[in-house]
């Protein structure tokens, strides 16, 4: 990498950094103001609301990366464009693709590092976040946390299972255990799934078994209430979306709901977006380097922060649309994952080949 690569780089490098740092600051910031109103609930005090904000730092780091991207790279190369070094390296034979290439050999390895953070740190933190969260703003007699076997939760002398949370506002594979005083089983419920209904519990298609001193008795109905103080909202707090799973839980998870029939697109399309992380962060770039070398090349910083910005959010808006629209008609998941990251490839292919 000769010295021109390296200074176009660090200055790339640099924008970025000071954009993903004022980005991530400021969404820890309303992250906090958020739990604010949640602070003195039971146990769930100001260091409670610090770390929950503080574990939730990877996963911003991951969302924000691409737009970072965008916006650093027109500040950097932006600099340079007002101070006339562009120019300099332009004269000097630099082609527009080499500067390309300077600029993605910087962050291709960033692209990298931060994904490694979304695959580990990410889902991990934001899980025990959120567990830790609805732990200490439950009630003292309730205890809960989330497994690779779903949900358990305590409800005095009930444990709860909950293997999979529907998108309808269900729960599906539920199992209750009741004990008695002395820790010993008294009877023993499973349910295809129950939905919170007037202040109570419905559960649906239900095989319960009693087991009483000298037998096990079964009972089978089609719907059954269950008195439980159980906060539906506290179990949906706990359950990351599909969007924060790492690649490798979410294809663990697409298999599970295979297997056990549910509707496991929603789940597809989050893993396909994460399989174009690189391709959209790329697509950041080639966007970027038009538009220094274009019209924004002697407009103001102000200016720059505002059409990245304008991008970003036209970017994530589509990105969003196309993927939600692929579900609710039932079209290719692939596709729709692929959609905005092509589309914005191809147009900042088109604005490179006009520079050239």
């Amino acid at each position: 990498m000769s010295k021109i690569d390296k200074y176009i780089g660090y200055n790339v490098f640099v924008g970025i950094v000071i954009v993903l740092f004022v980005l991530v600051g400021l969404f820890i910031f309303f992250d906090f103001v958020d739990e604010v109103d949640d602070i003195g609930k039971q146990n769930y005090g100001l260091w409670q609301a610090i770390l929950f904000v503080s574990l939730q730092i990877p996963q911003h780091i991951y969302e924000l990366f691409p737009t970072s991207v965008l916006l650093g790279s027109l500040l950097g190369l932006g600099a340079m464009a007002n101070n006339s070094e562009l120019t300099v390296i332009r004269a000097s034979g630099v082609s527009i693709l080499r500067i390309a290439r300077a600029v993605l050999q910087v962050c291709l390895p960033l692209t990298l590092i931060v994904m490694i953070i979304g695959e580990t740190l990410a889902p991990q933190g934001e899980q025990y976040a959120y567990t830790m969260r609805s732990t200490a703003q439950a009630d003292k007699e309730y205890i809960s946390f989330q497994s690779r076997y779903g949900f358990w939760a305590r409800d005095g002398n009930n444990f709860i299972n909950i293997r999979t949370i529907q998108h309808d506002g269900g729960f599906g594979a539920i199992t209750l255990y009741q004990l008695d005083e002395a820790l010993r089983l008294k009877s023993l419920t499973l349910a295809q799934s129950a939905y919170y209904e007037q202040g109570m519990w419905q559960l649906r298609n239900v095989h319960k078994d009693i087991v009483e001193a000298d037998q096990v008795r079964s009972e089978v109905s089609d719907k059954l209430a269950w008195n439980a103080v159980l906060n539906p909202n506290l179990i949906k707090s706990v359950i990351v979306s599909p969007e924060k799973l790492s690649i490798f839980g979410l294809y663990t998870y697409i298999q599970y709901m295979r297997e056990s029939g549910q509707r496991e697109e929603p789940y597809q399309l989050a893993f396909w977006q994460r399989i174009t992380y690189p391709l959209i962060s790329i697509a950041m770039i080639f966007i970027a380097i038009p538009f220094v070398f274009g019209s924004l090349r002697t407009v103001a910083i102000g200016q720059r922060i505002l059409v990245g910005s304008l991008i970003g959010i036209g970017f994530h808006i589509l990105n969003q649309t196309t993927g939600n629209i692929g579900l609710v008609y039932n079209m290719n998941i692939i596709a729709s994952a692929l959609f905005s990251p092509i589309l914005f490839v191809f147009i900042a292919v088109i604005l490179m080949r006009r520079l050239i």
